[in-house]
């Protein structure tokens, strides 16, 4: 089915009730079991916290991104540190997304060709251009254990004239990326677009099979358009891809949204919002979300979550949580990224025992029951 000649993928166990999968990837830089989550690292850091926290807290795999890499400090000049592993310290895999998002963000200041992605620096309004060839060769300098390849990612909603175009023109750069490869032993995935049209989700799949690459991505969601939609897409997707590759949902999401995607067989998953809700204040506990600002936590002497064994919740309570973030401490920004970055990597850890149990759907059943009352209604 894949024109690849080996697979990076090792399945271990799988629900008899549903697509949920676990397994591991194999990489330059060890292995990391699945479904597994990864903290973003966009600027070689994932913010507000250390490499040591990470091991900590069982992130076995990070994201970097290509665009912002290639912009500041340059790709040259982190292949002069022995790539992106020593320059930042951290010795477990890393996944590079090939910064098609980012221009996909950035597509005011970008004007896309057959060629290449032209745009301009957010930095500084320099006119830049990336290929696929050029995307292949940074991350190859970056020295990261999985690379992606530069895609269009198409906005939602649009016309189905609009995802032919873009899927199409995804599949070209797809296949120019993969010839682009130098051997380097670093893993390329591909990445499956077609908007919200199911018949273009399973022709970008079956396309990127029979070009054959070491993993498949499912691009071009979570950009808006409605839940059960992005859930639909998934699944749609899910099934046209080969069962002995791993598989990525990018940029989602939610702690629902990741039970959701293993539930239909997604393996890997990253986003910004552990972190990125840790610095604007709001924690993931096992009850739901709870917003630290609150004045009912001023002196409210529990850990953000009674049933977490995190750093943060170990030592700090609510209301000294809650003095840090109004004070607008730094250090707020660091506990409540530990906390959350802990309980994403956590909750997968949860997935992959309910698998090996083969107790998935009680697993999925009782997380959304437990949800169904934030702690601010309790």
């Amino acid at each position: 089915m894949s024109a690849s000649s080996s697979s990076p993928f090792t399945l271990r166990h799988r629900s008899s009730e549903c697509r949920a999968r676990c397994g591991e990837v194999a990489t330059l830089h060890g292995r990391f079991r699945t479904p597994v989550f990864m903290p973003v690292g966009t600027q070689a850091t994932v913010k507000a916290v250390t490499p040591e926290n990470l091991m900590d807290l069982g992130a076995e795999i990070i994201l970097g991104n290509t665009y912002h890499l290639f912009i500041r400090p340059g790709h040259e000049l982190i292949k002069q540190f022995g790539g992106l592993h020593n320059f930042m310290n951290w010795q477990r895999p890393i996944l590079t997304d090939s910064g098609g998002f980012q221009i996909f963000s950035l597509r005011d200041l970008a004007k896309i060709t057959e060629e290449s992605a032209e745009f301009r620096s957010h930095l500084n309004g320099n006119r830049l251009f990336l290929s696929p060839e050029d995307a292949v060769e940074v991350q190859e300098a970056l020295g990261s254990d999985i690379m992606m390849v530069l895609d269009t990612c198409i906005p939602w909603p649009a016309t189905r004239e609009e995802t032919i175009e873009a899927t199409a023109l995804t599949g070209r750069w797809a296949a120019r990326s993969k010839k682009a490869l130098t051997g380097t032993g670093q893993l390329l995935f591909g990445i499956v677009q077609g908007g919200m049209f199911p018949d273009l989700r399973q022709f970008a799949a079956e396309e990127l099979v029979d070009i054959g690459f070491d993993g498949y991505a499912l691009g071009g969601l979570s950009v808006g358009e409605p839940k059960e939609q992005m859930y639909d897409m998934t699944e749609a997707t899910v099934r046209h891809l080969p069962e002995d590759h791993p598989v990525y949902l990018m940029g989602v999401g939610t702690p629902e949204d990741l039970v959701e995607g293993v539930y239909q067989g997604v393996d890997m998953f990253d986003c910004v919002m552990p972190t990125r809700n840790a610095r604007n204040g709001m924690l993931f506990t096992s009850e739901g979300r709870l917003v630290i600002k609150n004045s009912c936590y001023r002196d409210d002497q529990r850990p953000p979550d009674t049933c977490c064994g995190c750093y943060t919740c170990r030592n700090y309570s609510r209301a000294y949580l809650r003095h840090l973030f109004m004070s607008r401490e730094i250090l707020a920004y660091q506990l409540n990224s530990i906390h959350n970055l802990h309980y994403y990597c956590s909750l997968m850890a949860d997935m992959r025992k309910a698998i090996e149990q083969d107790k998935f759907i009680s697993f999925r059943n009782t997380f959304h029951s437990r949800r169904a009352n934030p702690p601010e209604q309790n």
